[in-house]
Order: structure tokens, then C-alpha cells, then sequence
């Protein structure tokens, strides 16, 4: 006979498990929630234990508890060389030490101009010993652009890497930085200009005494570490303020990889931008795991170095998947000690590609902007999704989906003046909540660049949110899917693209009346080619080489239009705003469009007409993008 007190037992044990399973059928997601919270209940206590300290834990802190921890281990692989977590402590003594006798302080700005290499690790560390703010130029930027990014961050110097083409870009501008005294150090051993100064002997016969403490005491969480550069709408891109516990909130959350103290990450991505320096710098730091290094990106190289380095973790952008599945096949393709890779903007057909191919276990895909106060992460390998918004997930980070008109991108907003969630299935604007739990820091200059980015009165009066300007929809299991980019933005090769900044290079050519810029998608193609309506001026004629040889001079290669249709007009809002949904539709295709068309052809440094021999070029994927 069973006794009283287990068949009380065997009772509540009975009603749990009925529970459980009536929670199951009721809510089945709950499955993912509960293995997602555990899985980033780790990192968010180790983030919550860090900015709640006083003073706040900072990356310099994290680095030095990793310097006394395990100093010899390896830190950095770049190349042929092997830097250790006490080879950089001492070098980035160096160049704090340097700096400060240069009479650099606390809540000063310097940029850097530099390629990924062990000296931009150095460099950042050494400054953030400081309390030092870096403004992170992205090398691809050229003249009027990088000039703009260098004065908006109000930086007292610059340092740039070592690289003709860098240093060639530094020339452009340095009558500009030289008439304002700013002074221009130059990394490497290459001699330096006139008018530029030599930096690596100066730190080399600097002291290698740590850096007290009180040099940076006074920083803050939510003070400023770096400026990372994101374009937008307002034409030339903006200097994101990228926050202590930002950085290491990224850095911690990296954490959901299952990092383990041997693991080796491979880093093709720039530092200058959010991907590189949160998961990548921040994230191995916070591990106390190794970075290897890669200038660039390269296709052909990128599985050799991941043998020659033993990477076991691989940081990515859906572009650059794209390209190693593109590569011809070899024996070797699987022959490699890669197990996760990590990054965003990932196609669904290219996902099964690359794990089927090169046989990569698990794919993390995330979403986040750089200056964003919202992001998801897919833990669960469910190809195409970038995370989940279930209901529990959706009490606890407040991110919501919005509806817009399809012709103009405008929210669409009830008789109440609010604006109106979509439903399941449908498509909608990411927008999330602006609180002190999930703040948005905006953008170092004028504030109205900032109010631009912030939505207000959406769901009740006052209230104000986060607008990330992405289309995103979430299926009927609650998974993410990002769907497009809204606005005056597009992304190619990996970059965010300002049509407002190519249309006045554009505008700047004595041929052309008006330019309309927008993104047109290519097949087998991540993101949107650049694509430009011109109207000439009446009289003018088009001139193909000289218009390549302009863009080519003021644009990175990424911005530069990929094709321009030459028209009669263009067409307008009631308030003279340029329309671009009928020319997003109609493309590239010379089937479609009676206008003239032109493709820019970089190995013969022109554009060149665009019919249809060369429009199947393109879409089979014979001609070089």
C-alpha cells in the first residue's frame, strides 16, 4: 500500500508533468524560450555585474584581468606573427604612455585611420588606458566623405596605418586637417610626407609602465569609448556613440557560442565596424580566447588561414559566405577545424550552401544595428531566422513591428494618430522602445540627427521609440526574418550605402540636372546594387568615362553606382521629394526599361551601354560585380 505522503508525491508530480504538457500544446515555443534563457542567462549576469560596479568595469579592465590571468597566452595571430596578452599589455602602455606626454587626457578624441593588424589592437587599448575616445574611420572613405568624419568627431589627431592607399586618402585631406593644426602620425616604417609625422619610433623608445588607474577613473558606462561611422539618411554618415557597456555587452554576449579557452576566431571583418570590434576585440577579450587576424577579407585565402591559424569560430557578413560559395570546389573543403560560424545578414539558400559544402555545425545568426538599442540572436541553427520574438521575449526586450505603405515607407498610423502592429506573416518596421533598461545614445554632432532616428507617439502619447529602418516579419512559430531596408539606405558588399550622399557626388558632375539614387537588387546577390536616374541638362550629352572616373575619385567602391539610366524627368511628391518604388521595380532590365542604360565596367574603367547581352551576363553571374 502506498503511503500518504508519496501518493501526495506521485499526485503533484502527475499534475506537473500534466502541466507541462498542456503548456506544450498551448504555448510550444516555450521549448526554445526556456533554452534560450539559460543560454544567455550566463552572459547578461556577467554584463548586469559590470556596469552595476563602481567605478564600472571597462574593456581595459577585462584586458588586464586576462594579462594577469594568462599572460603568455597567444592574443594575437596575424600573418607570421604571434602576439601574446603581455606583448599587447606592453605595447599599448606604449602608446598610452606616449600620448600622454603628447598631452592627450581623459574625454579627448583621436581617430584612427588603419587596416586590421595587431597595431590597431595596440593602438585602442593604449588610448582606452587613457580614457581616450577613438573615432574608428572606415579606410574605404575618400575625401569630402572622410574629411566629414574626421571633423565631426572633433578628434585633436589622427593615426594612420600603415598602406599607400591610406595614406594616399590621408594626402587628400591633410591641407584641410594641417589649416585647423591638426597633428597626422603615421604608423609603419614607411617614411612620412611633409606635413605628417612618424609614429612607431616614437612609441617604440616609450615607457612600458602600466597606466594608473586614476588616468580614466572618472569614465562612466554610458560615456562614449569609441564613434563607429553608420550611414543613413542625412547623406554622409553619421559617428554612432558606441558606449562602455555597449561594448561589453556585446563582448559577454558573444558568450552564446559556447566559447571555450582554446577556441581561435577568425577576424576578416574591419575593426572600425560593429561586427569586428563587438564580437571580434571585445569578444575574444572577454573570453580570454585568441583572435586571428586577416587585413582583408579574401575568398581564396580565407580556409587556408583558417588552417594555418586553427580557427575553430569564424566572424561573418552574408556577402562574404556568398563569395566562399562561390569559389570553386576542392578536396579540401571540409578540411578545416571551423565548428560555429557567427555574424548577420546570412540568405537562406546560402546558409544551406555553406554548412552542407564546408560542413560548419552550427550557424549563429544575429541581428543588431551598431547604434541600435535592439537585437536578436538564432541559437537554434533555423535556417534564415535571425532570432525570435515570442511573447515571453516580447515582455522582456520591447521591440515591436510596425505597418508602412509599401509605395512610400511611411508608417501608417490609425484615426488616433497611433501607429497600427502587424500581424503574423505580414511584414513590418522593427521599432523598439527607448527606456534607461534600452537606451539609444544617438550620434556625436547637431541633435537633430539623433531626433531622426527616434519615433514618437507611437502606441500612447510620450512615449518614444527606437527606429531601426528595417523591414522584419515574424512567422506563425515566432521567428524573425529581416526582409528589407526602408528609406534612403541600402547595404552592398557588406556597407550601408547613403543614396543622399552618392546623388550630390552625382550632382557635382557638370552633365547631370538631377540624380535619383536607390538599390536594385541582382540576382544571386546579397543586398541592392547601387543605381542612379540621371536627367541631363538640356544641351549635354552623357559622358561615360569621365562620370567613372568622378565617382571613382569621391566614392568607395561600394557607393559607387553599379548602373545609371539615363531620362527625360523624374518623377516628384507634392512636396518635391524624389519617388523611387516604379524605378526599384523596373531595375536594370533593358526588356523593361525604354531608357538608356549603363553598367559600370571597372575593367575598362568606364560605363558602358547596358543591353541585353550584358544584362544576361550579369543575372547568370558571368560578369564581375
Amino acid at each position: 500500500m502506498v503511503k500518504p505522503i508519496e501518493a501526495a508525491l506521485y499526485a503533484a508530480l502527475g499534475g506537473i508533468s500534466t502541466a507541462v504538457a498542456t503548456l506544450n500544446v498551448v504555448y510550444p515555443q516555450i521549448r526554445q524560450d526556456l533554452k534560450f534563457l539559460r543560454k544567455v542567462r550566463g552572459p547578461l549576469s556577467r554584463y548586469r555585474r559590470y556596469i552595476s560596479a563602481q567605478p564600472p568595469v571597462t574593456i581595459v579592465d577585462r584586458f588586464l584581468h586576462q594579462v594577469q590571468l594568462q599572460p603568455d597566452k597567444d592574443f594575437i595571430l596575424f600573418e607570421d606573427e604571434v602576439y601574446s596578452y603581455k606583448d599587447v599589455d606592453v605595447m599599448s602602455n606604449k602608446v598610452a604612455n606616449f600620448f600622454r606626454e603628447e598631452g592627450l587626457k581623459c574625454g579627448d578624441t583621436v581617430a584612427m585611420l588603419v587596416y586590421n593588424e595587431p597595431a590597431f589592437v595596440w593602438t585602442f587599448l593604449g588610448l582606452a588606458k587613457l580614457g581616450v575616445k577613438m573615432a574608428l574611420l572606415n579606410t574605404n572613405l575618400r575625401s569630402r566623405s572622410l574629411l566629414h568624419c574626421f571633423t565631426v568627431s572633433e578628434a585633436k589627431a589622427l593615426i594612420v596605418g600603415q598602406g599607400d592607399v591610406l595614406l594616399e586618402a590621408t594626402m587628400e585631406i591633410l591641407p584641410a586637417l594641417a589649416e585647423h593644426g591638426i597633428t597626422v602620425w603615421l604608423q609603419g616604417d614607411q617614411p612620412a610626407p611633409q606635413g605628417i609625422i612618424s609614429l612607431d619610433d616614437k612609441i617604440n623608445q616609450a615607457s612600458d609602465q602600466p597606466i594608473p588607474v586614476k588616468m580614466r577613473e572618472s569614465i562612466t558606462a554610458k560615456d562614449a569609448l569609441c564613434y563607429i561611422y553608420t550611414s543613413g539618411t542625412t547623406g554622409l554618415p553619421k559617428a554612432a556613440k558606441i558606449t562602455t557597456e555597449k561594448v561589453l555587452g556585446a563582448g559577454c554576449f558573444f558568450g552564446i557560442s559556447d566559447l571555450k579557452n582554446d577556441d581561435v576566431v577568425y577576424i576578416t571583418l574591419p575593426l572600425y565596424h560593429s561586427n569586428g570590434l563587438f564580437f571580434g576585440l571585445a569578444g575574444t577579450i572577454e573570453h580570454g580566447t585568441t583572435m586571428a587576424l586577416a587585413r582583408k577579407f579574401s575568398a581564396t585565402r580565407f580556409w587556408d588561414d583558417c588552417r594555418k591559424y586553427n580557427a575553430t569560430i569564424v566572424l561573418y557578413i552574408g556577402e562574404l559566405l556568398r563569395y566562399l560559395c562561390a569559389q570553386p570546389k576542392t578536396p579540401f573543403d571540409r578540411n578545416h577545424g571551423v565548428r560555429l560560424a557567427f555574424g548577420n545578414g546570412l540568405r537562406p539558400d546560402i546558409w544551406e550552401k555553406f554548412q552542407e559544402r564546408f560542413g560548419v555545425g552550427q550557424i549563429v545568426e544575429f541581428y543588431g544595428a551598431t547604434e541600435g538599442n535592439v537585437s536578436f540572436f538564432n541559437i537554434f541553427n533555423k535556417t534564415g531566422a535571425v532570432g525570435m520574438a515570442t511573447p515571453l521575449f516580447k515582455r522582456i526586450r520591447p521591440a515591436s513591428f510596425l505597418k508602412v505603405d509599401p509605395e512610400t515607407s511611411e508608417l501608417v498610423r490609425d484615426q488616433n494618430g497611433r501607429c497600427i502592429p502587424v500581424k503574423l506573416g505580414e511584414p513590418g518596421l522593427l521599432v523598439s522602445a527607448i527606456s534607461d533598461t534600452f537606451p539609444f545614445e544617438g550620434y556625436k554632432g547637431e541633435r537633430k540627427i539623433t531626433e531622426r532616428k527616434i519615433l514618437r507617439n507611437v502606441f500612447k502619447e510620450g512615449d518614444m521609440f527606437f527606429n531601426t529602418g528595417d523591414l522584419m516579419m515574424v512567422d506563425k512559430d515566432y521567428y524573425v526574418y529581416f526582409i528589407d531596408r526602408l528609406g534612403d539606405t541600402y547595404r552592398w558588399k557588406g556597407e550601408n550605402v547613403a543614396t543622399t550622399e552618392v546623388a550630390e557626388v552625382l550632382h557635382d558632375i557638370e552633365e547631370i540636372q538631377e540624380a535619383n539614387v536607390y538599390g536594385v537588387t541582382v540576382p544571386g546577390h546579397d543586398g541592392r546594387a547601387g543605381m542612379a536616374a540621371i536627367v541631363l541638362h538640356p544641351g549635354h550629352r552623357a559622358n561615360p568615362r569621365d562620370w567613372y572616373s568622378h565617382v571613382a575619385l569621391r566614392l568607395p567602391v561600394y557607393a559607387r553606382p553599379l548602373f545609371l539610366r539615363l531620362t527625360r524627368d523624374l518623377d516628384h511628391t507634392g512636396t518635391f521629394k524624389q519617388t523611387k518604388p516604379e524605378l526599384v521595380r523596373e531595375g536594370f532590365d533593358p526588356s523593361v526599361v525604354t531608357d538608356s542604360l549603363y553598367f559600370r565596367d571597372d575593367s575598362k574603367e568606364t560605363y558602358v551601354p547596358l543591353d541585353l547581352e550584358v544584362y544576361k551576363s550579369i543575372v547568370v553571374g558571368k560578369a564581375k560585380l
